[in-house]
């Protein structure tokens, strides 16, 4: 039986482009309620693949970014979708995405 953080990452290495929680979540079939969690299992899985590769593999994401006026949300404090734009106060948000890259 395997962890979520080892089916995230499992998910992350098949993948051939960045991908979002939802994504995510669909692939490992998480109901849409739950999906917030995988922000925190990502950021955890973030450090843990770092750090047992050596520096070798590293989960990087693209931050959330504004539809209507093209806000990057490059200061958050902790990795979210937000629900507004504080620029325009737009509501139409891209989601960040996450990939894994190897050295």
């Amino acid at each position: 039986m395997e962890t979520l953080r080892q089916r995230i990452l499992q998910v992350l290495e098949e993948a051939d482009s960045p991908l979002t929680v939802d994504e995510i979540g669909a692939a490992l079939d998480i109901p849409v309620r739950e999906r917030k969690r995988l922000y925190e299992e990502l950021v955890h899985l973030a450090k843990t693949v770092e750090r047992k590769s050596g520096g070798a593999m590293r989960i990087m994401y693209e931050p959330p970014r504004c539809v209507h006026c093209g806000y990057v949300f490059k200061d958050l404090k902790r990795i979210r979708r937000p629900s507004r734009c504080p620029k325009c106060k737009s509501e139409r948000i891209l989601p960040p995405r996450f990939i894994l890259l190897k050295k």
